[in-house]
């Protein structure tokens, strides 16, 4: 089988770029992994030369690419099953999949006002209504899925998927911005947060000296 090639931004920034960097690595799958910096004047023709579509993660494996999160996450999922990033119980992965999307679409407010950005010292700033209103879905999200699926692990469904690599890149954000939260919030976020994958991706984006305009990339 052909290997796996990821294609990433800078790891400090790109939130995208760790969903499926994060699933692949604790699946244990082999891949090759490119990193793109981003904001500089050679970023698009880098990118152009994995995807038309001008963004990254991209995944290429043979002759096919994908070139959004989400569909590379079910990608990979489907091509090894046995590494079940979605959760075995039929209801389980439907959930898992209604809260993975919800990810993907929502939360706009707290994204904006909160950037990613791992080398910043954890502070707290002043957040407004719609940011509060984001960050007490996500809790109620974690809450709900641990009560009623979460018996097997630490996860959000148990063990580990593809839902608790969506939601990676908020987890580090309310650590970031000094949030906050409830304890089993907390917990949920240690147990992420303390991943060796996630680890070995923090070390590698503090060690980074590429510094974007205003710091605010998602």
């Amino acid at each position: 089988m052909d290997k796996l090639h990821l294609i990433i931004g800078n790891k400090n920034y790109s939130s995208w770029s760790l969903r499926p960097w994060l699933a692949m690595t604790i699946a244990g799958l082999d891949f090759d992994e490119t990193l793109i910096l981003l904001d500089t004047p050679d970023t698009k023709r880098q990118i152009a030369e994995h995807s038309k579509a001008g963004r990254v993660p991209i995944l290429r494996h043979g002759t096919v690419t994908i070139w959004e999160t989400l569909a590379i996450l079910e990608y990979l999922a489907e091509t090894f099953p046995e590494k079940n990033l979605w959760p075995a119980d039929k209801a389980a992965r439907a959930v898992a999949r209604a809260v993975s999307n919800e990810m993907h679409a929502g939360f706009l407010s707290f994204r904006n006002a909160c950037p990613m950005n791992l080398r910043r010292p954890p502070k707290p700033i002043v957040l407004s209504d719609e940011v509060r209103a984001d960050i007490a879905r996500l809790e109620d999200i974690w809450r709900d899925c641990r009560r009623a699926y979460g018996q097997g692990g630490k996860f959000l469904f148990g063990s580990f998927c593809i839902a608790d690599a969506m939601f990676a890149p908020v987890v580090t954000r309310l650590e970031t911005y000094a949030i906050a939260v409830s304890a089993d919030t907390r917990a949920y976020m240690d147990t992420l947060l303390a991943t060796p994958a996630f680890q070995k991706w923090k070390s590698a984006a503090l060690k980074e000296t590429w510094i974007l305009p205003h710091d605010e990339v998602d």
